[in-house]
């Protein structure tokens, strides 16, 4: 297993096993409500929402005002980074982070995920809700799955002809893949239509597509057509991009549990499968606060902006249990993803 550059301990993922699983976690989370880290940040939310959607406005705006010029281009890019950061608005609001009620979260999912984005928020939810009840299980984790790319072994073992040579080289392909993600939300969010109850498949369906014609009724009339579809494949391919690099820091090369780590209990299991990424309030920023990575499995409904304030204490407590704790920089988190993926894929290059 790839070790990260700065682990407080490095216990075998057994040790402690003589100490009740529910134990570990109880007393971090009583210091943590305690702390009032628990609460809901209404004003700070509203101010995110408020700056994005207003931004948002101003890019529209400016490619009404450009028009059909190259000029336009310009804005593409900025429309990806907010893009992604509708999407982590998206993201906190699916963990019940912004609202405490079930249906203002999902309203404010709807309106950043399905309308601003064209992604489906039912879908993501459900993924990434399964994702965090087992991080990095490779039966039970939906995001380690085999399908482009593979994360063990045993999933390189199965691969064959075409599939084969892309598991090779994945490491190098990695980043370019995440070129088409922006695309690929919107593929699946369209196909998982079929599995949601009637009801919600309306409303989802409904705001779907009208994102997708209103997207194309801002470019198409601002624009001609050439210039639309390069404005679009930028923008999509650099907000797949952006996502790509916020979410691969978080697991890749961290434990991969199988039916031996489904003995352990929440502390371990979300703590032994995720890295935390170094930083200040750039890296807070640019990351949405998935830099937190550790305190955020651990408190999933805990703020963005408490994070932070948390990681001290998420810390001490890990130290105190000697449970390894990963942290490590950027770049070198990208490196240690991205080593795990050239490791996966060696056995098939030496054949």
């Amino acid at each position: 297993m790839t070790q990260t550059a700065a682990v407080l301990t490095q216990p075998s993922p057994g040790e402690g096993a003589g100490q009740a699983p529910g134990s570990e976690f109880a007393p971090l989370l009583r210091a943590v409500k305690g702390r009032g880290l628990l609460e809901r940040r209404h004003g700070w939310y509203a101010r995110e929402i408020a700056s994005n959607a207003l931004m948002l406005a101003a890019v529209v705006t400016g490619v009404v005002l450009i028009g059909n010029s190259w000029w336009s281009l310009l804005l593409a890019p900025v429309l990806a980074v907010l893009a992604a950061r509708t999407a982590f608005i998206g993201h906190d609001a699916g963990h019940s982070q912004i609202a405490g009620g079930k249906p203002a979260g999902r309203l404010i999912g709807l309106i950043h995920g399905n309308l601003l984005l064209g992604m489906s928020y039912a879908w993501w939810n459900d993924k990434h809700n399964r994702h965090h009840a087992n991080p990095n299980h490779v039966d039970k984790d939906p995001d380690v799955v085999a399908d482009v790319l593979v994360f063990t072994s045993g999933q390189a073992e199965e691969r064959t002809g075409f599939r084969r040579r892309l598991t090779r080289n994945q490491a190098w392909l990695f980043f370019p893949l995440t070129l088409l993600e922006g695309v690929a939300l919107k593929v699946h969010g369209f196909r998982d239509l079929r599995r949601q109850p009637p009801r919600e498949r309306v409303v989802e369906a409904l705001l779907l597509v009208t994102h997708v014609v209103a997207y194309a009724t801002l470019l198409l009339t601002s624009m001609s057509l050439g210039r639309a579809l390069v404005f679009a494949a930028v923008h999509q391919a650099l907000f797949g991009l952006h996502l790509g690099m916020s979410f691969a820091p978080n697991h890749k090369g961290m434990e991969m549990p199988d039916r031996d780590g489904e003995r352990w209990g929440h502390l371990r299991r979300q703590v032994l499968t995720s890295r935390n990424v170094r930083g200040g309030v750039l890296t807070d920023w640019f990351l949405g606060g998935l830099n937190y990575q550790i305190e955020h499995h651990l408190f999933p409904s805990m703020p963005r902006p408490h994070l932070r304030r948390a990681q001290p204490l998420v810390r001490a407590h890990c130290l105190e249990l000697g449970v390894a704790y990963a942290e490590t920089g950027l770049v070198d988190s990208y490196r240690q993803a991205l080593r795990h993926m050239h490791e996966v894929g060696e056995p098939l290059r030496v054949q």
